[in-house]
């Protein structure tokens, strides 16, 4: 959009001065202060810079693709290019030219959209391959004024499909009098066939600092006044759009009567004082949820937007987490020395993940305070979720917290190894007691086999993982028993923590489950940890390895192969531990 030093005009060109009452209408500031001159347009340098050198060496193409977003000037460019390609003035070279001292011949009807051989099209309500048959129908015939017929299709992106491709044949091989420029806001709604043919300039959002600077040449030429802070405002509001800032700063001059003020630009947005804002997080960050909340009802009393406030909050964590980062230097040029500070602050207080994870839940909570009915309610609950994991540690610091003890365990200490004096054979139907060597370990009993005698009691705290396995047996919890054997693998173990790698099969909240059954059954706060570390093998896998091996160590006893000569077809199906009663039968015998 403009830096315009040129006096406004009427509709027949005549110039108006600034201010002055001539009883005409009111022109809004984006039309009145419209670049005319690729010199007037802000914030594109690269797009000018290669245009200028293209039209000095005569290297000008065909077909322009102008993308951007709204408001950057993609329909103003393209009417500056085709008043360049048509620049036409007594004693100039005929020739197009970047360099348009004053008005040519054709200069205002260009500018004024009222040009014969410059057709201006709207895609988005001329889509179909009709209105391209009338552009390449158009095409062939000579301009009738000037140096080309240039067509500029707005929103080109519009076009269907059958538009397009009507279209290519005529946008590849063009008459030499013709020229095509397209602007769109969704180039990638545009077939590739179509850009290939094209010289593709991408329009940059315009910065801030550099709007507000277009800004104060406006107000000074409207005769109006402003706060540098209150423009600061309104640019960032603009996202980047020359457009939507000078709607804004219209908007403004006519509210303050011709002052633009700081709180008036925030009432006018919807906008919180930052220094509140701050005041807000600051609350949040150290749990404080009933203070946040006052603070938010007053904010909103005061006519701050329940939404906006969040991405306010939003905007003060990315401050703060930028200036942690890269240092003073990395602050936005629109924060105040006083917003610095405190972002600073606030910044060394916290660590990067407490600010990551605060800046996620904003962003989600702006999200479904912008979709909700009742938007100052779901504010509230986001302040809420906020203010409560502020002095929860993040899943990275739990793994350091694991991996900082001296000599702790990786995984459950091994279970003692129970020597059995007699096992007992399941062979086909038949059953047959003997004495045995001792067997290589004891199996872990099923769930409905459990003995109290092998699991903790309820206040007992558990000094392995296997105990805390038992421990959901001993509760009847078969459902987390199950899932705690086969789909979970131990990485760390330590009393009160626990660090886990969840497999296929896991159910979601396993880890949030584990931590509030076993608050309740051993009465002490356990944090459970989810890791990307593989960790143990799931103790269901290592019981079954373990079961197979002792089976085929069995099925090779003398004994047991004797027993199956005499029942030919026979297989031993399991080996279970002998009951004691039966192990003392055993010696005596």
């Amino acid at each position: 959009m403009a830096n315009s030093t040129s006096p406004p005009t009427d509709l027949l060109g005549n110039e108006t001065p600034a201010g002055s009452e001539t009883g005409k209408p009111y022109v809004v500031l984006a039309r009145k202060y419209r670049p005319e001159t690729f010199d007037q347009l802000i914030g594109q340098e690269a797009m000018v810079t290669t245009l200028k050198n293209a039209f000095a060496t005569n290297r000008i193409a065909q077909g322009y693709m102008l993308t951007g977003v709204r408001g950057v000037g993609k329909t103003t460019t393209a009417r500056i290019l085709a008043r360049a390609l048509n620049y036409s003035k007594p004693g100039l070279p005929d020739r197009p030219t970047m360099e348009m001292d004053g008005y040519g011949e054709h200069c205002l009807q260009i500018i004024q959209s009222r040009h014969p051989d410059v057709i201006e099209m709207d895609a988005a309500s001329n889509t179909g391959v009709d209105n391209v048959r009338e552009i390449i129908e158009n095409a062939r015939y000579r301009p009738i004024l000037a140096r080309y017929k240039v067509f500029i299709i707005d929103e080109v992106h519009m076009l269907s499909k059958s538009a397009f491709n009507a279209l290519l044949k005529t946008l590849e091989e063009p008459p030499e009098h013709v020229k095509f420029i397209f602007a769109t806001t969704e180039v990638r709604k545009v077939p590739v066939t179509v850009l290939s043919r094209c010289q593709r300039f991408d329009l940059r959002r315009v910065d801030a600092p550099l709007l507000v600077k277009h800004f104060k040449s406006i107000l000074a030429q409207e005769n109006a006044e402003a706060e540098d802070e209150a423009l600061a405002l309104i640019a960032r509001a603009a996202g980047g759009s020359v457009r939507d800032g000078l709607s804004i700063l219209d908007q403004a001059i006519a509210m303050g009567a011709g002052k633009v003020t700081t709180p008036a630009v925030r009432a006018m947005l919807g906008l919180a004082d930052r220094g509140r804002i701050f005041d807000l997080l600051e609350a949040l960050m150290r749990g404080a949820a009933g203070d946040a909340l006052r603070q938010l009802e007053q904010l909103y009393r005061d006519g701050g937007d329940p939404a906006q406030i969040l991405a306010d909050l939003a905007e003060a964590v990315h401050a703060a987490t930028r200036i942690k980062v890269v240092g003073q230097d990395g602050a936005s040029e629109d924060l105040s020395a006083e917003d610095r500070r405190r972002a600073a602050a606030l910044g060394d207080r916290l660590s990067i993940p407490v600010l990551t994870r605060a800046w996620q839940m904003l962003q989600k909570g702006y999200e479904e305070a912008s979709r909700a009915s009742q938007p100052l309610q779901a504010a509230e609950m986001v302040l809420i979720r906020i203010a409560h994991a502020a002095d929860l540690p993040s899943p990275d610091e739990l793994i350091r917290m694991f991996g900082s003890g001296n000599g702790q365990a990786r995984g459950p200490a091994p279970a003692p190894r129970q020597e059995t004096e007699g096992i007992r054979l399941e062979v086909g139907s038949a059953q047959s007691t003997m004495a045995s060597k001792p067997a290589a370990a004891t199996p872990s009993p099923s769930p409905a086999s459990a003995q109290p005698a092998s699991a903790p009691s309820p206040q007992k705290q558990p000094s392995n993982f296997q105990e805390i396995v038992d421990l959901a047996g001993l509760h009847r919890d078969a459902r987390l028993k199950v899932h705690l054997e086969e789909h979970v693998r131990l990485v760390r173990f330590e009393p009160g923590r626990l660090e886990i790698h969840l497999i296929e099969g896991a159910p979601q909240g396993l880890a949030n489950e584990l931590s509030e059954k076993l608050a309740k059954w051993t009465g002490k706060r356990w944090v459970v940890a989810v890791s990307r570390e593989l960790g143990e093998p799931p103790i269901g896998e290592v019981r079954r390895q373990r079961e197979a091996a002792e089976l085929a160590e069995l099925t090779a006893h003398p004994a047991v192969q004797a027993i199956l000569d005499v029942f030919p077809g026979a297989e031993v199906k399991a080996v279970h531990p002998l009951p004691e009663s039966k192990r003392d039968e055993s010696k005596a015998g």
